[in-house]
This record gives C-alpha cells, sequence and structure tokens, in this order.
C-alpha cells in the first residue's frame, strides 16, 4: 500500500498574495468584480459635486475655494475619484477584501446643511472637514483599541442577518429611486412615493432600467458569466441610442425648485463625450481646518455633529461589511470576516482622509454587493475598483457616459440576492423577529442604515428585558442601546444644552 504524500502546490504572486484560488476565485473573477463595483459606484463621483458644490460658505465661496460652480464641481469631482481610489486600494491590499470605498452618502448632505444653518457663523467647508477628521481620528482610536471590533462580535447572530437582508431591501430601494420608477409624487399632501411619474412609468430613462433589471436577470438565470457587467455595458449602449435619436437631455428644474422634464435623465446624459481625456486638478486635497468649527459653531454643536458622524460611521460599516462577508461567503461560525481589524483600520483611515481631502469622509461601500455577486471574493477587486477611480480623474469624461438608470438595475438584483438571507431568521419566535423586522425595514424607510442597526439594538435589548432576561444580554449592547438612543434625540438634546 502507498500513501500519496504530496502536498498542494504553495501559491503564489498575484494569487498567493490574495489567496485567490485558496477563496474559490479567479483573476478574471476578481477584476469582473472590481469592474461591476466600480459602475455601480462611480455615480458618487457626478453626484459628489452636486451635493457640495453651489452652496456659498462663511467665506464667501464654494467648497474648494472657488465662486465658479464649474470649477468647484471638477474639484470636488477629482477630489472624491482620487480619495476613493487610493482608499479601495489600501483596503485590498491591507483587508484583502471585496469591499470599495467613497464619499459616503448622507454624511456630505450633512455637511452642506451645516453650511447652509450655520452660515451666519462664518462657518467654512474646511472647517467640517475638520470635523470630519476628527471623527475619523476617534474611530480609529476605538478600532486599534479593540472596541470597535469587539461591538462587532457582540451583535447577536439573528441582528447580522437582519443587517445584510435590511441593507438588501436598502439597495434595492436605492437602485428603483435612482432610475427613477418610483419617486415622490409632484403632487404636495399625496403618498410619499409614487410609481414613476403620477402613478405611471414615463420616459425613455426608466425603460433603460426595466429592460436593464430583465437582462441582468436572464443572463444570471441561464449562468452567464459577468451578466451584471454586461448588463449594465447593453443599458448604457442603449442608453446612449435613445439620447441619440430623442435628445432626451438631462432634467431641469425651475426657479422655483419645481422639476421641468421628468422624464429626462437623472443626473448623467449619456452622449459619446467629446473628448475622453481631462487634465485633473488637486487643488481640493488638504482644505480643511482641524478646530475651526469650535469656535464658530460652539464646543456643543461641534460635538454632537462628531457624535452623529461617529455614529454613521462606526455601524455604516459593520453592517455593509457584514452583508458582503455573508454575500461572499466569507463569514466565520460567529458571523464575523478575516482580518476584521484591518477592514475596520482602513475604513477608518479612509473617514480621515476625505476630511483631510475636502470631500467628505469615506466609508465602505454597499454597492461592493454587485462585484461579489459577479464573482470576486478577494481584495483583488477592490484593487480594481480603485484604479478604475484613478483613472476616471484622467478620463472622467469617458466613466460619465454611464447614466445612474443603466447602473441601477445591478442594485435592485443585488438587493433581491441579499434579501433571499431572510429565510435564515426565526420568525416563530417574537425575541428575534420583532428586532430583526425593525432592523430590516427601517433601512429604506428612513434612508438610513445607522438607523436601522439602532432600532434593531434597542428593540433587541428592550425585548430580552421584559423577557427577564438580562443576562443574555451582551455587555456592550448595554452601551451601544445607550448611544444610539442618545442618537435618535441628538436634536432636542442639542437644544436643550445650548
Amino acid at each position: 500500500m502507498s500513501t500519496d504524500t504530496r502536498k498542494a502546490p504553495t501559491q503564489t504572486g498575484l494569487d498567493g498574495f490574495f489567496k485567490i484560488t485558496e477563496r474559490g476565485s479567479t483573476v478574471a473573477r476578481e477584476v469582473r468584480g472590481g469592474f461591476v463595483t466600480f459602475f455601480t459606484m462611480v455615480y458618487i463621483v457626478v453626484l459628489n459635486p452636486i451635493i457640495l458644490s453651489g452652496v456659498v460658505d462663511g467665506s464667501g465661496t464654494m467648497i474648494g475655494g472657488t465662486t465658479d460652480l464649474t470649477q468647484s464641481k471638477l474639484l470636488v469631482a477629482v477630489g472624491t475619484a482620487v480619495i476613493a481610489g487610493l482608499m479601495s486600494i489600501l483596503m485590498g491590499l491591507v483587508a484583502n477584501f471585496p469591499i470599495a470605498l467613497a464619499a459616503g452618502l448622507g454624511i456630505n448632505g450633512l455637511i452642506t446643511g451645516m453650511v447652509i444653518t450655520h452660515s451666519a457663523d462664518k462657518i467654512t467647508f474646511a472647517d467640517l472637514m475638520g470635523l470630519v477628521v476628527i471623527e475619523g481620528v476617534i474611530i480609529l482610536v476605538l478600532v486599534l483599541t479593540g472596541f470597535r471590533k469587539a461591538v462587532f462580535k457582540a451583535i447577536p447572530g439573528p441582528l447580522k442577518v437582519a443587517i445584510s437582508v435590511g441593507i438588501g431591501l436598502f439597495i434595492a430601494y436605492i437602485g428603483v429611486i435612482d432610475a427613477g420608477f418610483a419617486r415622490r409624487p409632484t403632487t404636495p399632501g399625496s403618498v410619499p412615493s409614487e410609481l414613476g411619474i403620477g402613478g405611471s412609468l414615463d420616459g425613455w430613462p426608466t425603460l433603460v432600467f426595466v429592460v436593464g433589471v430583465f437582462l441582468i436577470a436572464v443572463l444570471l438565470i441561464r449562468k452567464v458569466k459577468g451578466a451584471i457587467l454586461i448588463g449594465i455595458v447593453a443599458a448604457t449602449v442603449l442608453a446612449m441610442v435613445l439620447e441619440a435619436i430623442f435628445s432626451i437631455g438631462p432634467r431641469v428644474f425651475d426657479d422655483k425648485g419645481a422639476l421641468t422634464n421628468p422624464s429626462a435623465w437623472a443626473l448623467t446624459v449619456p452622449r459619446l463625450p467629446e473628448s475622453i481625456t481631462n487634465t485633473p486638478d488637486l487643488g481640493i486635497l488638504g482644505q480643511f481646518s482641524l478646530l475651526g468649527s469650535f469656535e464658530k459653531i460652539g464646543i456643543v454643536t461641534a460635538v454632537m455633529f462628531v457624535f452623529s458622524l461617529l455614529l454613521a460611521d462606526f455601524f455604516d460599516t459593520m453592517g455593509t461589511v457584514v452583508a458582503i462577508g455573508t454575500e461572499a461567503k466569507l463569514l466565520d461560525e460567529d458571523g464575523n470576516p478575516p482580518h476584521t481589524d484591518r477592514i475596520l483600520v482602513v475604513d477608518s483611515v479612509a473617514a480621515i482622509a476625505g476630511g483631510a481631502g475636502g470631500v467628505s469622509s469615506n466609508t465602505s461601500y454597499i454597492e461592493s454587493a454587485s462585484g461579489v455577486e459577479e464573482g470576486a471574493r478577494t481584495g483583488l477587486a477592490s484593487v480594481v475598483t480603485g484604479v478604475l477611480f484613478l483613472l476616471a480623474t484622467f478620463l472622467a469624461p469617458l466613466f460619465a457616459v454611464v447614466p445612474s438608470e443603466a447602473a441601477a438595475p445591478a442594485l435592485v438584483i443585488v438587493g433581491f440576492l441579499m434579501m433571499t438571507q431572510v429565510k435564515n431568521i426565526d420568525w416563530d419566535d417574537m425575541e428575534v423577529a420583532l428586532p430583526a423586522f425593525l432592523t430590516i425595514v427601517l433601512m429604506p424607510f428612513t434612508y438610513n442604515i445607522t438607523v436601522g442597526i439602532g432600532a434593531g439594538f434597542i428593540a433587541w435589548v428592550l425585548v430580552k428585558m421584559a423577557r427577564g432576561k438580562r443576562r443574555e444580554i451582551h455587555p456592550l449592547l448595554w452601551i451601544v442601546a445607550a448611544f444610539f438612543v442618545v442618537y435618535f434625540i441628538k436634536a432636542p438634546l442639542e437644544s436643550m444644552l445650548t
């Protein structure tokens, strides 16, 4: 009898560094996944300037230190792409996790709102970016001391599943809204959202979205490799053809803020660009003032702003990492991803980098799930996405061709796939079902991942207390639930303290 003592060949080079074969992937799948993630995220290069630019701060200038709106948008767009590219590459190389990062939606809106609210106090974008840097440093300290990872591990298993399901529903909702398939009614006092325009689907952009959804679904059912990427490219080509024939143009608002052509493209008009290259201006990088806000808006207001950012960054990332890890089947038996500490460190550094780069806190993007569904399992996909973001600073006109209506179908399909995990929740057990339900539904209802997570944590603690099972509540959950109570009532608290 002979015994085969030969060992499996040791993986070297790119494969060995990223453990591609070990995780059941291939270089081609990783590259494809990186491309898909990029195309579902690249909208931020267009959207971040729209949110941050156009508002004059206390210095009398727009973000970027200019009075020219076009120049301000260009500065923010380039800065957004650069920071997203560098942080996504860092995530891939350091944490080897298939998740990309970019400027966080919600946080950028909060910054613009603070500029408008406190314009009389001479607050500037640079002052608020300084608070973003401070928040990022605090998050980093919490990671390095082990607190953030400990909280991550303390989350009950059913809530981790609910977070993933809720995020799936949330990103599907984002896709439907971004495409204009559902939207806020134009008639005051009516329902919060409705089908298309006036309760009916209307406009060529909506057709592009519908075709994209069905195309990706059919390709997935037929197990075609690259289904999501093929769907995005095909929908973009269809959009360009329709624009060339019908000259649809962008949505336009009149002087009163009313939408005059609701059936047009939401953000990007899919036209062939006159030039595919541009020279990036990095002038916005480094525009932050670390302590300027404390003097202008007061310590209490500044601290509450940092606290809001802290909670959003802290738990949005946790939810995103759990969802991506679940979809990629990279979680261990306790529901934790590999190298959790590295993932959280990079995410914390990204918050600092976003503030220091003058473009808002950067955070992990749930859109990375689209790349995971395409096959990504390692950090190589994140590196590919990051490189594409850096290329976008030079090839912005080319990447700007993809309209949101062509990218949104990927979010809807991925949201559906993530929702299938709902079967892993014990809906017959009220102690589990109620917190899970609140976690899932409040994410899309409030358009905020953090709110859903917070409601689930608080409900978990309250239900366990009501059943006399206090010993089953992890000590850290008491602390986190208390923080969320403060987070939910921060506005009246701030009013009482000021």
